[in-house]
């Protein structure tokens, strides 16, 4: 399956049940990376449009860069009411752009899917003098929990390719290849609090779990509701993030 093509069963789920970014993030860009009101940006991956919402609530004209037909899509409807909001199909190698015309490109929950060769030639054609990139990860703790030590052993066993496609892969060594220059970083604390219906969907927004039509869905959402049951107060559960975000020039 090519890679944007990923999601297109996943798109209400993700729509409806992955984390939303701290607005905190728009203060350190400001203060850290220059980022103004008046600053244009690209958002690369936009997918649903979440991360484009933090920057258009900022007052900031937004351009949202999709190659997935439903997630653009829904974007669209998403961010319908903002009009300094347009999408594009598009592509990080091939963002379909005007060359030097962006402020600051923004690929959130995104740049693991990247060429990161061809990402960075395409950001450097069109970004202006002195832009900047801006990559975000909402991601998930892992063991902060006992609910999340055990979310996180189900994700392992049913998951297709899970070891493969996770975030959690770039390391430092690659971002500082990928920026070719120092970079500024920083985390920021998350979370998302569920019924268990809302921790169905966010398990069901990740590409690599099995949906409903595959022959291990229903053991894994029978485990998942026994998980559920053990850790949750008053008929709900936290999920924790650490958001990290990393901005330099090019």
């Amino acid at each position: 399956m090519e890679t944007s093509d990923r999601f297109t069963n996943r798109v209400a789920n993700y729509a409806k049940f992955r984390p939303h970014y701290p607005r905190e993030i728009i203060g350190y860009l400001s203060k850290t990376c220059g980022l103004t009101a008046e600053s244009r940006v690209a958002d690369i991956g936009c997918g649903t449009g979440i991360s484009s919402l933090l920057f258009l609530e900022n007052g900031n004209c937004v351009i949202g860069v999709e190659p997935n037909d439903a997630m653009r899509a829904e974007a669209d409807r998403f961010l319908a009411e903002f009009p300094r909001f347009t999408s594009v199909c598009g592509t990080s190698s091939d963002t379909k752009l005007t060359e030097a015309s962006i402020d600051i490109v923004v690929a959130a929950q995104a740049f693991h899917w990247f060429d990161a060769d061809a990402a960075r030639r395409e950001f450097r054609r069109i970004l202006m003098p002195g832009g900047l990139i801006v990559l975000i990860w909402n991601e998930r703790q892992l063991n902060s929990t006992p609910f999340l030590i055990g979310y996180e052993d189900l994700l392992i066993r049913y998951a297709y390719d899970y070891g493969a496609v996770r975030h959690e892969n770039i390391r430092d060594e690659e971002l500082s290849a990928f920026f070719g220059s120092e970079y500024h970083s920083t985390t920021f604390q998350n979370f998302q609090d569920f019924d268990f219906e809302g921790l169905r969907g966010r398990l069901l927004s990740a590409s690599y779990m099995p949906n409903e039509k595959d022959l291990a869905y229903g053991q894994m959402i029978e485990e998942l509701k026994n998980l559920f049951a053990k850790y949750a107060e008053n008929g709900r559960i936290k999920v924790l993030y650490d958001t990290n975000v990393y901005c330099s020039q090019i």
